[in-house]
């Protein structure tokens, strides 16, 4: 019977096999030539990786990229566990399940929109002359044109834009913490914040591996807010691997180099990947 279940799989590896592995072989044998796309590859070895040791836009893109995951991996998953556990224990409670439902979906909606709608009103809002936040404010600022401002003001959008999502898992892993813990822990005097830190995080602690994973995923691999709201600029303010791979593979024709960026960040998610396992395997 077990042998069964194999041929239930088979959709899922062909699938898999067209979709991720063979065009990242593709790739990695793109990025050991010098190709603009058209005509024949010629192959150059390791050139392409050779030049991109020595390349400062790409370690500057990876150093956005570190302050990429701590707005959307740290930040979202910290501030979503305070909020989860407000929504569940205060909010449900004292309102119903019903607002604690509404409001956990309004901090969801954010994950719900298209990236280039967010994007766009985000740029109107953020917009020097008749941008909301100015006008607001009192102030003139070039949020998304000033090198100084512009990486800050992407994190705080893409902080927005991801809060949602730790929202929903944590309130969902709130669900399977059993409530005898909380009452004996107030039944002893514990306060609402040493029953969160002591009992609601150690027994949630699966679902915030899962947050964080996935979520500093996103944040290596993100293209969309950045191609939407900056364009990887002013200057390379806000550049990040993914989009300077863009750049090179289709604005500058150079198909190897792109290839060899995105082979280089595919490789770091997944050891970023397995060392999150490794972790999430020695705390259990």
């Amino acid at each position: 019977m077990r042998k069964g279940y194999w041929l239930y799989l088979i959709p899922s590896l062909l699938l898999f096999t067209g979709v991720i592995v063979v065009p990242f072989l593709m790739n990695v044998g793109a990025s050991f030539t010098r190709w603009s796309g058209v005509g024949t590859p010629r192959w150059i070895g390791l050139d392409n990786y050779a030049r991109l040791l020595g390349d400062e836009r790409f370690w500057e893109s990876f150093q956005h990229n570190v302050a990429l995951i701590v707005a959307m991996a740290i930040v979202p998953t910290a501030i979503g566990l305070v909020l989860a556990a407000a929504l569940f224990d205060y909010i449900g409670r004292r309102f119903g399940p019903r607002t604690a439902s509404a409001l956990r979906a309004m901090y969801y909606l954010p994950q719900v929109l298209p990236v280039a709608v967010a994007g766009v009103v985000w740029g109107w809002l953020l917009h020097p002359s008749y941008g909301a936040i100015n006008q607001a404010l009192g102030l003139e600022l070039d949020w998304l044109g000033d090198p100084d401002l512009a990486l800050a003001t992407v994190m705080a959008v893409m902080v927005w834009f991801q809060l949602g999502y730790p929202v929903v898992i944590f309130m969902a892993g709130l669900q399977r913490v059993d409530p005898a813990y909380h009452e004996a822990a107030e039944i002893d005097g514990a306060s609402w914040w040493r029953r969160f830190w002591h009992i609601t995080i150690p027994q949630i602690r699966p679902e915030i591996f899962v947050v964080l994973l996935t979520c500093t995923i996103a944040a290596l691999k993100v293209f969309g807010p950045i191609f939407v709201l900056t364009r990887g600029g002013p200057g390379n303010a806000t550049m990040v691997p993914s989009y300077f791979s863009y750049l090179n593979f289709f604005q500058k024709s150079n198909v190897g180099y792109g290839s060899a960026i995105a082979t280089v960040l595919a490789l770091i998610i997944i050891v970023v990947t397995f060392l999150f396992l490794r972790v999430q395997e020695r705390a259990e």
